[in-house]
């Protein structure tokens, strides 16, 4: 008994506390606790749970300019700031030096605010500041939004490895800690003057030449489109009083009829038809098309004049001019839009037209070149067929591509189009005289990337009233874009020029109409025909 209490002895002689033996690192526990591997632990999963918290609901939507964007913060070693305008590309900006990325999606162009900037083009001049405080203001926004994203998603992380809510919390509160370091970091690096060094990619890698160019001539844009409007008003007044025109005279009975084509978005087109129509008593006015220039429906309220202009508005799709872009002018007051060789009859003169079957804008689809156009002038030739069988032939036929009309060759005494930027007449083989018209908004505002501006160019065609034949034709030509010129010519086919005084039709007259007075003001309107610069169609 003694030997065994002995043998007892040792271990009730080497108690061991309860603290101790918590607190005392066992050989059979592994690694003794250490306090750092725990915070580095928290950290990653703090970061991997806000990362999963900002991309899972961390984008809000907010207005930039004219834009509609999405918006997000992204992990980053630079910062800066991302805009994404697909399909064209993106540009980055270095707006602040933090470990966030700013991310800007561009969804779509407001229409509303994309209008105001093509009725008002001198507001270009202040969209750095207003982009710049909307970027600022969504930013801020985006940041309280980012605020819940990053607490809810390590929150929800810590509490899903950890299972104890006192680590969540704690994953919660370092995830707003750091995000708040970064939104200051950002705030004090916060560099506004970076929109005007973007960074481009992608089809946008043009666009500092364009916005170059733009900002050349938006200061004084409006100011031009006025005078250009009050200069073919007053050259028009000039050309009345001084010609006297005793090979055509047109009588007051005379239907008139205004041919313009491929405006392209160029709005002091809209002011120089208007003048045109009031100054000429315009009958019907004939647009042949590319109205537009990208198609877009941000584009669309650009139409919105052709129901003002004070006469009847007869449109045919060209290749810049989107379905989108008919159907928005389809129904409109004072506009008859033509397509699939359907039929009009205003002021008495039969129309009919057929819409451009390709849209070029869209570079997703490969363009399929004359075929499709003449098989859509084919389409035009069975309706012109059909309205004669049917006892009402069609005066005039409309398409945007020359290729496409010429199909209605012998099927109407009148064929017109566009598309070349440049005037061209001809007779065609059965008969049909083609006019092809140059560019009446000057080949758009695109125009400033050429050495020389395209000339504004716009017709008015004299029918007989009863026979709805061309009796005569008057070439208006106005400098292009910041040009100041204006000519004015009178034309007359060859079937109606004098016997006595032939002068083949489209030669260039001399200086005054023929019968006007020899004397008049130097600076009075000449009489040639202009060209444009190119004959490349657009």
């Amino acid at each position: 008994m003694a030997r065994a209490a002995r043998s007892r002895t040792p271990t009730s002689d080497t108690p061991r506390s309860p603290l101790h033996r918590r607190t005392a690192p066992s050989p059979l526990d592994g690694t003794p606790h250490r306090p750092w591997r725990s915070a580095l632990g928290l950290t990653a999963v703090t970061v991997i749970g806000a990362g999963l918290g900002l991309l899972l609901i961390g984008g809000i939507r907010a207005p930039v300019g004219p834009m509609d964007t999405s918006m997000a913060l992204r992990p980053s070693l630079t910062g800066g700031t991302r805009i994404d305008v697909a399909p064209l590309g993106d540009l980055e900006l270095r707006s602040h030096h933090a470990p966030l990325r700013l991310d800007v999606d561009v969804d779509r162009l407001d229409p509303v605010r994309s209008q105001a900037l093509v009725d008002h083009p001198e507001r270009f001049a202040g969209l750095q500041a207003e982009v710049t405080h909307d970027v600022t203001r969504g930013a801020l926004g985006l940041a309280l939004h980012s605020c819940a994203a990053v607490t809810s998603g390590a929150t929800a992380l810590a509490l899903a490895v950890y299972r104890r809510p006192r680590r969540a919390l704690a994953a919660g509160g370092l995830a707003l800690t750091l995000l708040a370091a970064s939104a200051g970091t950002a705030y004090a690096t916060w560099n506004p003057e970076s929109v005007l060094e973007p960074k481009f990619s992608g089809l946008l890698t043009s666009a500092p030449s364009v916005v170059g160019n733009a900002r050349s001539i938006v200061s004084e844009f409006d100011v031009y489109q006025k005078e250009l409007a009050r200069l073919v008003t007053n050259v028009t007044k000039l050309y009345d009083a001084a010609s006297t025109l005793p090979a055509y005279q047109p009588d007051p009975t005379t239907l008139r009829v205004l041919h313009v084509s491929d405006i392209h978005l160029n709005p002091a087109a809209w002011r120089i038809i208007a003048s045109l129509v009031k100054q000429y008593r315009i009958n019907v006015i004939v647009d042949t098309g590319d109205t537009m220039d990208h198609g877009s429906a941000a584009e669309n309220h650009f139409l919105d004049p052709a129901s003002t202009l004070g006469a009847p508005y007869v449109w045919v799709r060209g290749n810049h001019d989107s379905r989108g872009t008919q159907k928005y002018l389809t129904g409109r007051r004072h506009v008859t839009v033509l397509d699939h060789g359907g039929v009009t009859r205003i002021a008495g003169v039969r129309i009919a037209g057929v819409g451009d079957p390709q849209f070029t804008p869209d570079r997703s689809v490969v363009a399929a070149g004359d075929p499709a156009e003449r098989t859509a002038g084919g389409r035009l030739a069975d309706a012109l067929r059909t309205q004669r069988l049917a006892g009402t032939p069609v005066d005039i036929a409309l398409a945007h591509n020359p290729a496409a009309v010429t199909e209605a060759d012998g099927l109407a005494p009148l064929a017109l189009a566009g598309h070349l930027h440049h005037r061209e007449h001809s007779l065609l083989p059965q008969g049909t005289r083609l006019m092809v018209q140059g560019s009446t908004g000057g080949g758009g505002l695109r125009a400033v990337h050429n050495k020389k501006p395209e000339p504004v160019q716009a017709s008015v065609l004299y029918l007989d009233r009863t026979t709805k034949r061309l009796q005569a034709w008057d070439e208006i030509t106005l400098g292009g874009l910041g040009l100041s010129r204006a000519e004015v010519s009178r034309h007359l086919p060859h079937e109606n020029q004098p016997g006595a005084t032939p002068s083949p039709s489209g030669s260039p007259p001399s200086a005054a109409p023929s019968g006007s007075p020899p004397s008049g003001p130097s600076s009075g309107p000449s009489a040639r025909p202009a060209r444009s610069a190119s004959d490349r169609p657009r």
